[in-house]
């Protein structure tokens, strides 16, 4: 059973840097492809951030590329999420997916989620 543990979220100011992680456990990590997602108040879950399984491929949301970075290590089993010059449209409780196969940015393409950890940035 595929088992996904995000960490690392907190308070940040707006312009500031914050990163989150997540581990996946219970299967091989090098077989599946990740996926950032996040949820404000209110709001739909969104996506992110995705990467393959190898990390050469990745995707972002428009409105986060390049302040955000998705990578991964795979001896870790771990995926990373670098959010810099943060703004406050950012707060939201950022969750971790799993699939296997290729990169994907629709949430009903991901099966396994963890449980999230906050983001709240500070203006």
């Amino acid at each position: 059973q595929v088992q996904l543990v995000e960490s690392g979220g907190g308070l940040v100011q707006a312009g500031g840097s914050l990163s989150v992680s997540c581990t996946l456990s219970g299967r091989t990590f090098s077989s599946y492809a990740m996926g950032w997602f996040r949820q404000a108040p209110g709001k739909e879950r969104e996506f992110v951030a995705a990467i393959n399984w190898s990390g050469r491929i990745t995707n972002y949301v428009d409105s986060v590329k390049g302040r955000f970075t998705i990578s991964r290590d795979n001896a870790k089993n771990t995926v990373y999420l670098q959010m810099n010059n943060v703004k406050p449209e950012a707060t939201a409780v950022y969750y971790c997916a799993a699939r296997i196969s290729f990169i994907a940015t629709m949430r009903n393409e991901y099966p396994y989620w963890g449980q999230g950890t906050q983001v709240t940035v500070a203006s």
